[in-house]
C-alpha cells in the first residue's frame, strides 16, 4: 500500500496532467484544417406581386365641415337723392321685401322705397333721415338669413374633386336627418387653402358653429380593372406600374387612371386582366407609415403609403 502512495498514484497523475495539457496545446494552437462548408442561403426574397382583376371603385370623400352663415353685402341706393324716412334699426331682423329706408328722388321728383332683397338681419346701417343719397351709396349692411357648409381640403384632394357634383350629403350630430346641399363649390385661396363650400336648403333649421360632416359622391365604378394604389406611381390620369414579364423580370409600363377611393384605383389601359404587377413602387417599402409631398408653400402634405392621388 505504501508503494501505491508513494509512487504509483503520483506517476498516474502526472500522466494525467500531462495527457490534459498536451490537448490544451494542439487546440490552441494547431486545430483541424478541414473546410468549413458554406453556407447557402435557403430561400429567396421576392418583390409582393398582385394580379389585376376587375372590382368596384366607391370614389367618396367625407370631409369635416362647419355651418357658417352667408357673408353680409351692402343694400345700395339706386337713385340720387335726400333719405326722407328710415325704417328700421341696427341688429333688426326683417322679411324679404320689408321696406328699409326711402329715398326722395329729385328730378324728377319721386319717393323711392328701398327694400330688403331678401331676409336677413341689418347688421350695419349707416344712414339718417334728411341724409343725401347718391346712386350706389352703401346704406345699409344686410347679413342674409341663409347659411352654408364649408370644409377645409389638403391641396392635394383637388385631383378628386375634378370633376365634382354640385350637391353633398350633410350630417350634423343631434342635429336633423341628414339632408342634400346644393351649389357644391371648390375654392382655392391665395395662400393655399383650399375649401368646399355648398348651400344649406331654405327649409333646414341649422345654426351658425354647428359641426357637420360633408359627404361628396365623386362617382362608382363597377366590373372595371383595378389594382393598389400602392402599385401605382403617379397622380391624376396617369401612371406606371411594374409588370412581371416572367424569369424575374419587371416590365414598366404606362396605364391611364380612372376613379381611385385611396386604396384602390381603376385602371382604363396599359394592362390586361390576369397581368401580374409589383405591389409596392420601387423604392417605396411595404408599411411604410406616410408619403410626404411638397405642398408648394415651403412645408409637406402627408397621407398613408400608397397613396398617389
Amino acid at each position: 500500500m505504501v508503494v501505491w502512495r508513494r509512487w504509483i498514484f503520483p506517476i498516474l497523475m502526472v500522466i494525467v496532467v500531462g495527457a490534459g495539457a498536451a490537448a490544451l496545446v494542439k487546440i490552441a494552437f494547431f486545430p483541424d484544417q478541414a473546410p468549413a462548408a458554406a453556407l447557402e442561403p435557403s430561400a429567396q426574397i421576392a418583390d409582393p406581386v398582385v394580379v389585376v382583376e376587375k372590382g368596384e371603385v366607391v370614389n367618396a370623400l367625407s370631409l369635416d365641415g362647419t355651418i357658417a352663415r352667408d357673408a353680409a353685402y351692402p343694400v345700395r341706393s339706386g337713385v340720387d337723392g335726400v333719405v326722407t324716412s328710415v325704417d328700421v334699426s341696427e341688429g333688426q331682423a326683417v322679411a324679404a321685401g320689408q321696406k328699409l329706408f326711402t329715398v326722395k328722388q329729385l328730378d324728377p321728383v319721386k319717393n323711392i322705397d328701398v327694400v330688403a332683397p331678401e331676409a336677413g338681419d341689418v347688421t350695419e346701417l349707416t344712414v339718417v333721415t334728411g341724409q343725401p343719397a347718391s346712386i350706389g351709396g352703401e346704406l345699409v349692411t344686410l347679413t342674409p338669413a341663409r347659411y352654408h357648409v364649408q370644409a377645409t381640403v389638403d391641396p392635394v384632394q383637388l385631383y378628386r374633386l375634378q370633376g365634382a357634383p354640385t350637391e353633398a350629403s350633410v350630417t350634423i350630430q343631434g342635429g336633423p336627418a341628414p339632408f342634400t346641399c346644393t351649389g357644391l363649390k371648390v375654392a382655392v385661396a391665395e395662400d393655399g387653402t383650399t375649401t368646399v363650400t355648398c348651400a344649406v336648403p331654405a327649409d333646414q333649421t341649422v345654426f351658425a358653429g354647428l359641426q357637420a360632416k360633408l359627404d361628396i359622391d365623386l362617382g362608382t365604378v363597377s366590373d372595371v380593372l383595378v389594382v393598389p394604389t400602392t402599385a401605382v406611381k403617379g397622380g391624376s390620369g396617369t401612371g406606371v406600374v411594374w409588370v412581371d414579364a416572367g424569369a424575374g423580370e419587371l416590365e414598366e409600363r404606362d396605364v391611364t387612371l380612372g376613379v381611385s377611393d385611396g386604396t384602390l384605383v381603376e385602371v382604363t389601359g396599359g394592362v390586361e386582366e390576369g397581368d401580374q404587377v409589383r405591389q409596392y413602387v420601387p423604392g417605396v417599402a411595404a408599411g411604410d407609415d406616410q408619403t410626404c409631398y411638397d405642398d408648394g408653400m415651403g412645408g409637406q402634405y402627408c397621407e398613408p403609403a400608397g397613396w398617389n392621388w
